[in-house]
């Protein structure tokens, strides 16, 4: 492990990096912007979107999703920088995505609305499919009787957060943040999930953002414990990263794949203002395991 170094300081809530195309793309819920950054610190603002939350993906062409929460639907930004409906998702409280290799998106939502005060509720994951729930041809197949429709495909998840698909496409790997889990299911043919799975137990771990590793373990971002904490299937932990603040998110990308990207900020409560303005970083340390899965 090295050292933990700041790429870049002075942001708000930090969400959702994401390694492509040689930058490192993140959301600053609070500014509204999706944000790529090299490695030299240089930044660009690649889009404005006033969501909160506000997470992102990037589909096999390389055309950026953006999970606009506040108005219920899945905006994707095309080569020239602009936006359109890529899925109708309906309602409020998304929260994070994640894509297969054939640009299925799943997307989850919360149950409850977190800064209300409301009662917890569990929320779920739902499928856009790779067509973008528009109905546009593309992909494979085309018989599927889902085909085309945004569906929710898992529930009973008491705070859904980060999640990665592995390179094989054949699971989902969700963070349960309340539970203190990650839970993991197979992708079948159509994209519906099976074979629901306690993937790790992490004790009093509380997983945020995710990303998955060459030998399959699973780094977790975690707000509340202040760290970033990689873990094998069964919850062994095998690295800890600790931080001055709260670990919303990590990705691992740079040349080698062995740069490990985390968002961070001083996390003040849901209610009001969420993180303390200008206390959000990227942070970047290197790590002996190259990451795999998509952006």
């Amino acid at each position: 492990m090295g050292e933990v170094r700041t790429l870049l300081d002075g942001r708000g809530l930090v969400e959702s990096p994401r390694w492509h195309d040689g930058r490192l793309y993140f959301s600053d819920w609070s500014a509204g912007e999706v944000v790529a950054i090299d490695l030299d610190g240089r930044t660009e603002v690649v889009a404005r979107v006033r969501s909160l939350p506000l997470c992102t993906a990037f589909l096999p062409d390389g055309q950026l999703l953006i999970v606009s929460s506040t108005d219920g639907r899945l905006l994707r930004r095309d080569d020239a920088g602009n936006l359109s409906v890529h899925a109708e998702l309906g309602g409020t409280g998304w929260n994070d995505i994640a894509l297969d290799g054939r640009g299925n998106a799943y997307v989850n939502r919360m149950g409850f609305d977190l800064a209300s005060g409301e009662p917890v509720k569990p929320g779920g994951v739902s499928l856009a499919p790779m067509d973008g729930g528009q109905g546009r041809s593309g992909g494979r197949g085309g018989s599927s009787p889902h085909r085309g429709r945004v569906r929710e495909v898992a529930d009973d998840i008491l705070f859904p957060n980060g999640m990665a698909v592995t390179p094989d496409d054949s699971t989902l790997i969700v963070a349960d943040s309340y539970r203190h889990c990650l839970v993991a299911f197979d992708i079948g043919p159509d994209g519906d999930l099976t074979g629901r799975r306690v993937w790790a137990d992490l004790g009093d771990g509380t997983p945020d953002g995710i990303c998955l590793d060459e030998e399959g373990a699973v780094w977790y971002a975690d707000v509340p414990n202040k760290r970033c904490v990689r873990v094998a299937e069964g919850g062994a932990v095998l690295h800890t990263v600790t931080l001055d603040r709260g670990g919303f998110a990590c990705a691992l990308g740079g040349p080698d794949g062995r740069t490990l990207f985390i968002v961070a900020a001083d996390f003040l409560g849901m209610a009001g203002e969420v993180v303390t303005p200008g206390s959000g970083q990227v942070l970047v340390t290197q790590v002996d395991v190259p990451g795999v899965g998509r952006p």
